[in-house]
């Protein structure tokens, strides 16, 4: 599970990357399927249905581990967001987890407002924590997103972009995610704009961890955009992240 957890801290595309539909005065509801891989082989698999209606939005995904990384992870889950859609960043209301890899079950909920976390509960509750753990502040969970939301950037061009810093917390974990732009060699030939992405652990993790030690100092990550018809809404369609046992890379398709 370690995979899927991590991609839904600091990036919705390991297994949930978001899709985002254009938006509408009237409801409109779109299906967007993403694919992860490894080697070039199949590892996870998300679905999603969105829904939009003006500036408010609500998303529902199912994700699962797909081809051999299924052999050795079965891990099944779904994930909901909803909010509204602010002027330089989402504005989340409530964001739910809820998944099982192995015989381990694993939920999270948040629930927001004014743009800080109001309350967040996990089932089970980690209970050691020790010595090396980096807590999390009230201040660390104001003007942040959930996972899912985090990823809906509004933008007038691609110039805005890639010089933000996205502020997520999943429930447990606090990290930062500071974007600036990729060379020309590096873009994604789809994506209208790549950004690099490093990685900031804040807080909710333990300092020897080392899944997130290398996320933060030594992994090279890369996400394309691509902006929303006629809306100042840009949305990711493709991304790699290197991990220690190599490159996840993660493509979105219409459904």
């Amino acid at each position: 599970m370690r995979i899927f957890r991590l991609g839904l801290v600091f990036l919705p595309a390991v297994l949930v990357m978001l899709a985002a539909p254009p938006l509408a005065a009237a409801e409109q509801s779109f299906r967007t399927r993403y694919d992860v891989s490894l080697f070039g082989l199949p590892i996870g698999r998300a679905e999603f249905e969105s829904r939009f209606n003006g500036h408010s939005f609500s998303i529902a995904g199912r994700f699962r581990s797909a081809g051999f990384a299924r052999i050795f992870d079965r891990t099944d889950g779904t994930v909901q967001a909803s909010g509204r859609i602010g002027t330089r960043a989402s504005q989340p209301s409530h964001y739910a987890l809820d998944y099982r890899s192995g015989k381990r079950q694993k939920k999270t909920t948040i629930r927001f407002s004014g743009g800080a976390v109001k309350e967040a509960t996990n089932q089970p509750e980690r209970s050691h924590r020790g010595a090396d753990w980096v807590p999390v502040s009230s201040d660390q969970l104001a003007a942040v997103s959930d996972p899912l939301s985090a990823m809906l950037l509004p933008a007038a061009s691609t110039s805005e972009i890639c010089n933000r810093t996205i502020r997520m917390f999943d429930g447990e974990i606090r990290a930062d995610l500071v974007l600036e732009p990729a060379g020309s060699r590096e873009s994604f030939r789809n994506a209208a704009v790549t950004c690099r992405a490093r990685f900031v652990p804040v807080g909710g993790y333990r300092k020897g961890h080392s899944s997130i030690a290398y996320l933060r100092d030594r992994a090279r990550i890369l996400i394309g955009f691509q902006p929303v018809p006629e809306q100042n809404l840009y949305s990711p369609v493709e991304a790699t992240v290197t991990t220690k046992i190599g490159t996840v890379r993660i493509k979105a398709r219409t459904m």
